[in-house]
């Protein structure tokens, strides 16, 4: 199949990738889009894995204060350089998880940084519910992990579907960019405010 300068742009447009990358996925896939892009994200993710151990010490705190000045975050993203620091690209992404955190409100970035009195009053409450409901221990001690692990998913940013695009969670994002921009890539901390 002959690989158009459109599918090269479409592939790219929906992939943020560089256009050599994309060439080469829908040649290795032989024209087909979907098949390129996850052979695309896998990459993302292999590069990623590459580069997770190296040290964040640059980057950017970014600001979001939302319209009427009612609610404000405050985020870290961390990279190796300050030269990705200074990118378009890295400063759109801090502005865009500013902006997720303002909307999706998580409440740590990682499940390991859930604090541990969050988690247990969500289990009493799913265990309880679970009892009230007549189910048997074994069957309760199953539905509240996996009640848990779908909180966990809801309240980790890392883990929460991306609001400007739910097929994609917020760490398939920031792979993407790890990437593209060839570094490590962290999002270190956020701060939300909210008033009332």
């Amino acid at each position: 199949m002959t690989i158009t300068s459109q599918m090269v742009k479409e592939l790219r447009d929906k992939t943020n990738a560089g256009m050599m990358d994309c060439k080469k996925a829908l040649t290795e896939t032989g024209g087909d889009m979907e098949k390129a892009v996850d052979l695309l994200r896998q990459k993302g993710l292999a590069v990623a894995a590459k580069r997770a151990g190296r040290e964040t010490k640059e980057g950017v705190v970014e600001c979001y204060i939302h319209a009427g000045g009612k609610l404000g975050v405050m985020v870290e993203v961390g990279c190796e350089t300050d030269f990705v620091a200074k990118t378009d690209d890295f400063k759109a992404f801090a502005k865009n998880i500013a902006m997720h955190i303002a909307a999706a409100n998580p409440v740590s970035v990682t499940r390991e940084d859930v604090p541990p009195e969050i988690l247990q009053r969500e289990k009493d409450i799913y265990v309880n519910q679970a009892l009230e409901s007549g189910k048997p221990q074994q069957i309760v001690e199953k539905m509240v992990g996996g009640k848990i692990e779908k909180y966990l998913a809801e309240v980790c940013l890392m883990e929460q579907k991306y609001v400007k695009n739910p097929d994609l969670s917020v760490q398939d994002l920031l792979n993407e960019l790890v990437a593209k921009m060839g570094e490590n890539i962290s999002i270190k901390k956020f701060a939300r405010f909210q008033i009332g």
